[in-house]
Parts: C-alpha cells; sequence; structure tokens
C-alpha cells in the first residue's frame, strides 16, 4: 500500500484505506478521522464501488467517537502544497463544501460533505432546525467543524453549508442508488420525533465518552455533533 499522505488540515500523516473501484481494481483513499476529512486524488471520488462506499459508511460508524477538532484556515495540497480553494459541488444530496487543488491533485472532503455527494444526508427543513434548537444550543458543523448556534443561524456562518444530517429516509434512498436496497415502510419522520431520536442518540454517545473519561470529563456538553448523532442513528436503523 502506499505511503501515508499529509492531511491537508493538520499536516500529520492520513490513514490509508484500500477500497474497491468500479473497473474492479482497487483504490486508495486517506481519511484523517481528527479532521473528519478525505482526500480524493482526481476522479476517486467518483471511481469508488457501490460496496466501498457501504465500506466507507461502516469505518466512519466505527470512528465515530474519535476525537476531532475544527479545519485549518488554510488547507494545502498533499502533492504541491499549494493552498486548497474552497468551493461548493452538487451531489445526489445536495449542495455541498469541497477544497480543491488548483494544479488538479485531486480534493478534500470532510465525512459530511461525502456524505451528502453519496445520497446519505439531507439538508435539515426550517422545522427541524427549530426542533432542534429547542433542545440543544450549538452543534457542528458537518462541512467544516465550525460552531454554529441553531438558536440563531440556520446555515454555518464559517462557511455557509446548509445544516445537513444522515437520517434513515436520505440512507434508504441512497442504498438504493448504490445497489443496496433497503426496503423500509417507515412513515416520514415528524421534526418533533427526529429531533428526540438524535438527542436521544447524543445523550447515549456522552454517557459513553463520560464513562470512557471519568476523570476528564466532568458534565455534559453544550455542543452538539449533528453528523455523529446522525451517523448512530442510521446505523441502528441499518442493523435490524
Amino acid at each position: 500500500m502506499p505511503a501515508p499522505t499529509l492531511c491537508p488540515s493538520c499536516r500529520q500523516p492520513a490513514e490509508k484505506h484500500r477500497f474497491a473501484a468500479r473497473d474492479g481494481g482497487d483504490l486508495h483513499i486517506d481519511l484523517c478521522f481528527a479532521c473528519q476529512g478525505l482526500w480524493f486524488d482526481p476522479q476517486e471520488n467518483t471511481r469508488l464501488a457501490p460496496a466501498a462506499v457501504l465500506e466507507m459508511f461502516e469505518l466512519l460508524h466505527r470512528h465515530r467517537g474519535d476525537a476531532h477538532h475544527p479545519l485549518a484556515q488554510r488547507m494545502q495540497c498533499p502533492r504541491c502544497t499549494k493552498a486548497l480553494e474552497p468551493g461548493f459541488d452538487l451531489g445526489q444530496g445536495g449542495r455541498y463544501r469541497t477544497y480543491r487543488c488548483a494544479a488538479r491533485h485531486g480534493r478534500f472532503s470532510t465525512f459530511g460533505s461525502f456524505m451528502v455527494e453519496k445520497g446519505f444526508v439531507r439538508h435539515l427543513s426550517s422545522l427541524e432546525i427549530e426542533a432542534l434548537a429547542q433542545r440543544v444550543g450549538t452543534i457542528a458543523c458537518t462541512a467544516c467543524g465550525g460552531a454554529v448556534d441553531i438558536r440563531n443561524d440556520h446555515a454555518c456562518p464559517y462557511c455557509r453549508s446548509a445544516l445537513s444530517l444522515l437520517d434513515p429516509q436520505a440512507v434508504d434512498k441512497a442504498l438504493e442508488r448504490h445497489a443496496r436496497a433497503a426496503r423500509a415502510s417507515a412513515e416520514p419522520a415528524r421534526p418533533e420525533a427526529l429531533a428526540d431520536a438524535l438527542i436521544a442518540m447524543e445523550r447515549d454517545r456522552e454517557r459513553e465518552r463520560r464513562e470512557r473519561q471519568r476523570d476528564a470529563f466532568s458534565g455534559p456538553s453544550e455542543g452538539f455533533d449533528l453528523l455523529s448523532a446522525g451517523v448512530e442513528l442510521v446505523w441502528t436503523l441499518l442493523r435490524r
């Protein structure tokens, strides 16, 4: 397997993972779990086999509790060290944030943006944001990791990305597109019910984290990781 690539954000060695390509070959994708980001060489994101997309989703779930931090304001291409240019692209789940090398060496995406691209994510409606705002104060942007006060902002104030969510219906549609159909028959979730489910998942995750770090962790956090909570919610559905 090729040598690790430096993460464009934290400049630490990323983990290189092998995934199947649509053409039958292998792709070696660099992932940084500390920054929750992926580096794709040219066209790698579109060459992933359907099974590889699901395998990557499982990998993200295994690392859902890892400590992570916001992206750096200036990110470097791991091939030529030039600054990556931020922008937006359009995927199966809507518009998502991406960072490209001007010399076309590749692109950097967060886990949240990757899930938007592959259709596992849908953007939250204003009613769902309001329902969450009644229960939590601040969430982590799935695109850049910045803190978003959803009582005042309905989009990330740093990168202007829409607030997005991994939820059962979005996953169901994505699995069908990726030849792994999940024939769920549940009715669409009400905003209040979806918010309650996310809060419950986050509470369980916080309790597990406090048990692991009892000496260093003194109380609940105001912050809410929408991506991690959504991953756990969807994973519960898929494992039934």
